[in-house]
């Protein structure tokens, strides 16, 4: 393992590798569930004949397995990177009640658009043009992303402790912190917070234990059991429908159109801000091996659009395994195994709540901040871009949405200032394809 991942050269060690993949596996594991509860609203077959349910959630749920465990796989083997993949929470609710209920577009076609979108990553990232594109992204932009991510995850983890509600006056406000669900979220954020110090091993995974014994004691969760049937994947694999009259559709093309946008801009903003927050770039804040990892991203899409979920995209949650010490590709793999054994052990990863992997979220939001100092706020043309991007993240709940502000912001503010030589030639394409974008596909 040692020369195929180079674990030591890497400043990790095997133990951290495994936590790591342990401790991402946990912080994702509710997609698992979500998204098939999100998905199986876009099949009018189950609302017609709710017998169907169980069936169809069984399948999706396998899909969603499957096109995950593909994709982080070959992120851990092939370009040897602690992150993991699965399908998009936004893209599954932006193909479930956008495309298919709103639009009038056939769950089946909407997983035709899904996989032609894979094809066209597999394509760019052979060429080339996705690394391209990723470098051409200020250096800036990169850091605001990494510290955006964290105040989006942590603001993830806020919200499904019940820390953080809706308010019909100013949006958010304070949930009830004494309530159980809250109370399990704070517990391990400082069981978390406190073993991190100490440096002891495996802080972030112990902390999700013991929150999870915490909501079993207080009626948060309750165990369902160990071992359970594998469900039936027939009702969604290859199910997926291109024909003529699909692909000559305008409207066709404009779901693939956004779905492009969203998984590439997520993906490549993740991923940059993942690995510059792990000191996984290089001086000049690229990652290196990104057209391996880019391709792992691509084929998860096209592997689970034919199981028969939507994109599959880089999580944000990898930063759990990170903070784990994580830096290599064996993280991965653990991880992927672990997604694999759900289809025999469901019902144990369904007894870990929400609440309980909060603070996983919350801690790492609080580290991927770090990268700020890095920034020259000193300089408004590098500060308010920086500023842009990472608040547009969590207060709009869109990666990609923070990205496509920065990016206009960044060149126009450079032109005017004067320093129009510091700005990448593509960025003023980059700039302008975005301006479209929020005119015609939002």
């Amino acid at each position: 393992m040692e020369s195929f991942f180079g674990i030591k050269k890497a400043g990790s060690t095997v133990r951290k590798e495994i936590y790591g993949g342990i401790a991402t596996f946990l912080t994702m594991a509710y997609i698992i569930f979500v998204n098939p509860s999100i998905l199986i609203n876009a099949i009018p077959e189950v609302a017609s004949n709710p017998d169907l349910y169980q069936q169809y959630f069984g399948a999706l749920m396998v899909a969603t397995i499957l096109g995950g465990a593909t994709a982080t796989l070959m992120m851990g083997l092939i370009a040897n990177y602690p992150i993991a993949l699965a399908p998009g929470m936004g893209l599954n609710a932006y193909f479930t009640y956008t495309v298919v209920l709103k639009m009038g577009i056939d769950w089946r076609i909407a997983l035709g658009a899904v996989f032609v979108e894979g094809l066209i990553f597999v394509i760019i990232t052979l060429t080339g043009v996705r690394t391209f594109i990723g470098n051409a992204i200020p250096k800036t932009i990169k850091i605001a992303t990494g510290a955006g991510i964290g105040l989006f995850i942590a603001f993830l983890g806020l919200k499904s402790s019940g820390i953080v509600v809706s308010d019909p006056d100013t949006l958010i406000t304070l949930g009830n912190i004494t309530s159980a669900q809250a109370l399990t979220t704070i517990i391990g954020l400082f069981v978390i917070a406190i073993l991190y110090a100490l440096k002891v091993p495996g802080s972030v995974l112990i902390g999700i234990i013991v929150s999870t014994i915490f909501a079993m004691m207080t009626g948060v969760t309750e165990f369902k059991g160990v071992v359970g049937k594998i469900p039936d994947i027939s009702p969604t694999f290859l199910k997926l429908k291109l024909d003529w009259h699909s692909l000559l559709n305008t409207n066709f093309w404009i779901v693939v159109l956004t779905f492009f946008f969203v998984d590439f801009f997520d993906t490549t903003g993740t991923l940059m801000g993942l690995s510059h927050s792990a000191g996984l770039t290089d001086k000049d804040g690229n990652l290196p091996r990104s057209k391996k990892a880019y391709m792992a991203d691509a084929t998860g899409t096209v592997v689970g659009s034919l199981f028969g979920t939507s994109t599959v995209t880089t999580f944000i949650e990898s930063g759990a395994g990170m903070a784990q010490g994580a830096r290599t590709g064996l993280a991965s793999v653990v991880t992927s195994i672990l997604m694999l054994l759900m289809l025999f052990f469901s019902p144990l990863a369904a007894s870990i709540p929400g609440a309980a992997t909060a603070p996983a979220l919350i801690f790492v939001g609080s580290l991927m901040l770090k990268g700020l100092t890095e920034i020259d706020w000193d300089d408004t043309t590098e500060g308010l871009p920086a500023f842009i991007t990472l608040s547009m993240m969590p207060f709009t709940g869109s990666i990609a949405t923070g990205i496509t502000f920065g990016m206009i912001i960044y060149p126009v503010v450079k032109l005017f200032s004067g320093k129009r030589k510091e700005v990448h030639w593509f960025s003023w394409i980059l700039a302008v394809l975005f301006v479209l974008y929020l005119i015609y596909l939002r």
